[in-house]
């Protein structure tokens, strides 16, 4: 399951009893920059995504966008399923619906919300766009080496390996032992 901490739950809840599902208004309590912070983490992970506000019709606006227009801020079906709630506007009748009950999920539920963010692909021209190309080459690079090219220190070259590759999208990093040039890090070819 999804880990949320109490406000991420509270503000996908409020939102799942709201008409269109908005987020808005936030707690009380969530003021300032924590309300950005807890805001911009949520947008991130697909929680919540922004959509023009009817003004006109007095919906509460996350942030203007100029010349008289704003975002509200509304539950997603990932939200939902973040705090297991099935999403009203899902399809009544899925594929096997009809089938008798199982414990596998049925092959058109959110569970493949989880494996989005791994579909992500870094900007041209980034540090770690540059990592992906060094790691990509065919004889990998070594973590001096890739200290060199981007200007990190040799942990935040580990960090970045262990984190943004692996586990954000989920490339497969190797590595192994070569005579003369030490440890070297490779990526499979794209």
């Amino acid at each position: 399951m999804i880990k949320l901490s109490d406000t991420q739950a509270l503000i996908l809840s409020a939102a799942a009893q709201r008409p269109e599902h908005i987020a808005l208004p936030l707690p009380e309590s969530l003021r300032g920059g924590a309300a950005a912070k807890v805001v911009g983490a949520m947008l991130a992970k697909g929680f919540l995504e922004e959509v023009d506000a009817d003004m006109r019709k007095g919906e509460a606006v996350w942030r203007e966008t100029g010349n008289g227009h704003g975002v509200t801020l509304v539950a997603t079906d990932a939200g939902f399923a973040a705090i297991g709630i099935e999403p009203e506007d899902a399809n009544p009748a899925p594929a096997g619906a009809t089938d008798a009950p199982t414990e596998e999920p049925a092959p058109d539920t959110p569970t493949g919300t989880k494996t989005a963010p791994k579909a992500r692909t870094p900007r041209e021209g980034t540090k770690q766009a540059t990592l992906i190309a060094m790691l990509r080459a065919p004889d990998g690079a070594t973590i001096g080496e890739i200290m060199a090219a981007t200007g990190w220190q040799s942990h935040t070259v580990r960090g970045a390996m262990a984190g943004a590759l692996k586990k954000k999208l989920g490339l497969e990093v190797t590595s192994e032992k070569v005579e003369d040039r030490g440890r070297v890090y490779k990526l499979p070819a794209a």
